[in-house]
């Protein structure tokens, strides 16, 4: 098996994409993304494939190296943070993993 962190970094993303379409959001939406590498020397790859969907105005970001993740064949997670506008002019917030 080969662990490729730009298919793995696209699959997360979209993921997370239908996770807030689950609740009428979308990437635009987001705030705030946290993310775990397992080893930074994937960092450009990773920062290659996140540069597709988000620009230098999209959400803050932070991103860290991490010993390991729950499972072997992970080199990500992401941690999303969301801000839905309610009808109204009320505002309430949504968060995604």
């Amino acid at each position: 098996m080969t662990l490729d962190i730009r298919e793995q970094t696209r699959a997360v993303i979209e993921n997370i994409r239908e996770i807030l379409k689950s609740v009428q959001c979308e990437l635009k939406d987001l705030v705030n993304v946290n993310t775990y590498l397992v080893s930074m020397s994937d960092f450009a790859a990773y920062n290659e494939v996140y540069g597709e969907y988000f620009s230098y105005e999209g959400p803050t970001r932070t991103t860290v190296a991490v010993r390991e993740l729950p499972h072997p064949h992970l080199l990500i997670e992401m941690q999303v943070t969301a801000h839905k506008h309610r009808h109204g002019g009320d505002r309430g917030s949504e968060a995604a993993r």
